[in-house]
């Protein structure tokens, strides 16, 4: 069964997923370094510490959409139709995600976490959608009509006309 038709995709669509020419790298010396080669990667306290020593700032607008935090992806524009799709095709977005992550860290007690879960899970992300439709090169009712083809059976119901998860966290 073939799932995308031919050309539904285009090659501008992977651009920023390529790596760049390792000829070049080389050749200018650039070494990558991630925070998490020195320093556990535990979300909220890394945000303290970026705030404390290089003056990041969170999200001006408050928290990022499809979670409760303010601090993460900022400079993605995919980045919330990512867990916006997660939560479509498992039932399990952003909030859960974060939220998951804290509750290892000891930041959030599972009852805080699921609080979070319930109230932002599954929001959509419609800050960048029209930029998205426009990225991806298709129309909004093709793109809910791609969505909805990937909704689960025993994840998602229908009733007079709207969806809902089955099984939400209690």
């Amino acid at each position: 069964m073939k799932i995308l038709k031919e050309n539904e995709v285009k090659e501008k669509t992977f651009e920023l997923y390529k790596c760049p020419d390792l000829t070049k790298i080389e050749k200018l010396g650039i070494q990558m370094h991630w925070l998490s080669y020195y320093k556990k990667w535990i979300p909220q306290e890394n945000y303290y510490y970026a705030a404390k020593k290089t003056g990041f700032r969170p999200n001006p607008e408050g928290r990022s959409e499809g979670t409760y935090s303010k601090y993460a992806s900022l400079d993605d524009k995919t980045d919330g139709f990512h867990f916006y799709m997660s939560y479509i095709k498992f039932g399990l977005g952003r909030a859960t995600s974060d939220a998951a992550h804290e509750i290892r860290d000891g930041h959030l007690s599972r009852n805080e976490g699921a609080s979070l879960v319930r109230r932002y899970d599954g929001e959509f992300p419609q800050k960048h959608f029209k930029e998205f439709l426009e990225y991806l090169g298709i129309a909004e009712n093709k793109f809910w009509q791609i969505v909805n083809s990937y909704r689960p059976k025993h994840i998602w119901g229908q009733k007079n006309g709207k969806w809902y998860l089955k099984h939400q966290i209690q």
